[in-house]
């Protein structure tokens, strides 16, 4: 017996809009370095490199505008939480290594936004 629950379509949504961002981005010249990198203390989408750089890309879908949209959901708590997450990574896997913060906004069926140097850690 499959033991899997399925997946609620906001779910499936965002699984799907993290997808085609990656591709978007892949196809704008990064290159994947994690998908979903976990911590106790927070997520980050996607990490991908931009030349030297090390990108943390955080990933939002919005059906509608209608309570500020995808970028505004994107509050200071939440950036608080990737900036952590990213300094850790940085910290262990990639010390040296400059880093950036970015956002990849899709609203209903709007294109991709993407927004280079979103916030910043400090």
């Amino acid at each position: 017996m499959d033991n899997k629950q399925p997946q609620a379509p906001h779910l499936i949504r965002g699984i799907s809009t993290e997808q085609l961002a990656c591709e978007y981005l892949q196809a704008s010249g990064l290159q994947l370095l994690h998908q979903n990198y976990r911590l106790k203390m927070g997520e980050i989408d996607l990490i991908m490199r931009d030349g030297n750089v090390i990108v943390f890309i955080e990933v939002r879908y919005r059906k509608t505008q209608r309570y500020g949209g995808a970028l505004l959901s994107i509050d200071p708590r939440k950036q608080a939480r990737i900036i952590r997450t990213a300094q850790h990574y940085l910290q262990y896997r990639a010390p040296d290594a400059q880093a950036r913060f970015d956002v990849v906004a899709v609203e209903g069926d709007n294109p991709i936004n993407w927004i280079k140097n979103a916030f910043e850690s400090g």
